[in-house]
């Protein structure tokens, strides 16, 4: 058995530990900790510094960080409020997207700029759901009309990027009959198992041994909670569908089984974030920069230009359809959701990094579509908070409503 040299991994924790740090010391710098951990990592690899290169370490806690990140997103996915108009308007808004993502996508094949239409117009669809529900929380918007249309937007995006990447670019050369029937079998096998952990549920006895060990040691529900997540992956993978589809799955999967109406484990969720964004998605994120080629993005003038010719992209095929939500949140609010939902990041890097194995994507359009990613991240929520501050001094606007509008 070779040795295995840690010296790499403790570089990339000490930027994972370092980069909130910075950003806790200046408050005003609405940054995200997830664009300097990238960006750090750009710096710490081949690309910069060359201290840092993917090793076995890494990688593996990496693939653990991206199926974590995923996981966590499914559980953010709020299922009972997807119905009545919301869902209407939302799917509908979703169809429009990826509608535009293939027309503006085609255009871009036509030009040259893409080699493949179909992903890029998937990896365009997607929406950071872990990005926007934190940004909503701060301005206290979570559970506003506003807020929950721009939620539900998010989950459905999400959950059908996730889906189409799955069904049309897996890693295993399958037709895309084979893979739509495994899909189906898997999403059943999904089923089933709500079914059998709701029935679970219902024991007394092992409700109350769950309640007893899940505060010990023992910590049973995050046992629980990683073996579903492992469990799925490795179904997922067996299947021949991506990993990220089985992760995206078991969290919506415990997100809806796990409701705890009587707040007997209210914990769960905050230490299932602390195993998530403590340990394994930083490095996810600080490999990212690790693996970015930014020799490949500045190779010629063409590769830079792609970068704003992707942030547009994002702008519309993720933007226009919020226009669809003026009957429920009027027009004012709609270039704020559309900015929301035009935010993208962990999507692109997994997707990308995908297309890149495929020999579908060279490594200059992988990075422009990361640095778009970037971008979007950083300026899409800035603008949407400046437009919701003036907006929320004129009287009558964006009032919080506990329970959102369904029907």
């Amino acid at each position: 058995m070779s040795e295995i040299d840690f010296s790499g991994l403790v570089i990339v924790a000490a930027v994972a530990f370092t980069a909130p740090l910075v950003l806790g010391l200046a408050p005003s710098v609405r940054l995200p900790a997830v664009v300097l951990e990238i960006v750090a990592g750009i710096a710490i690899g081949p690309s910069g510094l060359g201290w840092v290169e993917i090793d076995e370490p890494i990688q593996v806690l990496s693939l653990v960080g991206l199926a974590f990140l995923l996981f966590l997103a499914g559980l953010e996915i709020e299922l009972d409020r997807l119905r009545g108009r919301k869902l209407t308007y939302t799917g509908a808004g979703f169809v429009v997207s990826f509608g535009i993502a293939l027309v503006v996508t085609g255009f871009l094949k036509t030009i040259g700029q893409v080699d493949s239409a179909l992903l890029v117009a998937i990896i365009l669809v997607a929406t950071s759901l872990g990005v926007i529900v934190p940004v909503l929380k701060d301005a206290g918007q979570a559970s506003s009309d506003l807020g929950q249309l721009v939620i539900a937007a998010a989950s459905i995006a999400d959950f059908g990027a996730v889906i189409l990447l799955s069904l049309f670019f897996s890693r295993e050369a399958t037709s895309t009959t084979t893979k739509l029937v495994l899909l189906g079998g898997f999403l059943l096998v999904g089923a089933a198992f709500v079914v059998a952990l709701m029935g679970a549920e219902r024991s007394r006895r092992l409700s109350a041994l769950l309640l007893r060990l899940q505060d010990t040691t023992a910590q049973i529900r995050v046992r629980g909670a990683f073996l579903l997540l492992v469990g799925f992956v490795a179904l997922a993978e067996g299947l021949g569908l991506e990993v990220i589809l089985g992760a995206f799955l078991a969290g919506a999967i415990l997100g809806l089984v796990d409701r705890d109406r009587l707040m007997t484990h209210p914990a769960l969720r905050t230490k299932l974030d602390a195993v998530g964004y403590g340990v394994f998605i930083p490095v996810f994120f600080v490999a990212s920069g690790i693996r970015f080629d930014l020799g490949a993005l500045f190779e010629s003038t063409s590769s830079l230009a792609r970068v704003p010719l992707f942030l547009a992209a994002l702008l519309v095929v993720r933007g226009l359809p919020a226009l669809l939500y003026r009957p429920l949140v009027g027009s004012s609010q709609v270039a704020i959701a559309g900015l929301l939902q035009a935010t993208s990041l962990p999507f692109i890097v997994a997707a990308s990094m995908i297309g890149i194995e495929l020999g579908l994507l060279d490594a200059a359009t992988g990075a422009a579509l990361i640095a778009a990613g970037l971008l979007s991240v950083l300026l899409f929520p800035l603008l949407a908070l400046t437009l919701l501050r003036r907006t929320e001094t004129e009287p009558g606007r964006f009032a919080a409503s506990p329970q959102p509008t369904t029907s």
